[in-house]
């Protein structure tokens, strides 16, 4: 399976959660698959959706899922120890990890060969980190939302994207809608 194949078997276990979603192709995918007002595209940022996302389940009390891929997480390893010693219950990071820089040209990362972002979670501090393979995404988003804590969450999968159109929406849109969807 790919990226896009993933976000079509979970997205309606995301219709009722906030979620950040990665920048680039993914939030492009997510879009075209299941626009919701409760899903904040990153449309800048590359890095930043699990930090973004872990303020915001630090700050309210429904459940946050954090759409990451594994070459944003790679390019920003500061925020695994910050998860690590303060995630709250209500945080999921998904890790699509497809081994490349998918929104970037399908580079290869390294952690299509040696570099394990679940062993890196553990050591950052992380305390319930479950790898799994493509097919078993949803049963695993599943068990991570019923398990009603702090969760990482590193899929494996082919690396390839899905031709997306671009997302239309203004940014400014974008955050009001989100920031209706968390105060409802």
């Amino acid at each position: 399976m790919i990226r896009s194949e993933i976000l079509s078997e979970i997205a309606p276990l995301l219709r009722d959660q906030l979620v950040v979603c990665n920048i680039g192709i993914p939030s492009q995918e997510l879009h075209a698959i299941d626009d919701q007002p409760s899903n904040f595209y990153m449309l800048g940022t590359m890095g930043l959706a699990s930090s973004i996302g872990l303020g915001l389940a630090l700050a309210q009390p429904k459940p946050v899922v954090v759409i990451d891929g594994d070459g944003s997480v790679l390019t920003n390893l500061g925020t695994l120890p910050t998860i690590g010693n303060n995630a709250p219950s209500n945080y999921i990071l998904m890790i699509i990890d497809n081994g490349s820089y998918g929104s970037t040209g399908d580079q290869p990362t390294y952690t299509g060969k040696k570099t394990s972002l679940a062993g890196m979670a553990r050591a950052a501090g992380c305390d319930n980190v479950v790898e799994v393979q493509d097919v078993d995404t949803s049963a695993a988003l599943k068990q991570a939302l019923a398990a009603g804590q702090a969760t990482v969450l590193v899929v494996k999968c082919d690396s390839g994207n899905t031709k997306m159109p671009v997302i239309t929406l203004d940014p400014v849109v974008i955050k009001d809608r989100f920031m209706k969807a968390v105060q409802a």
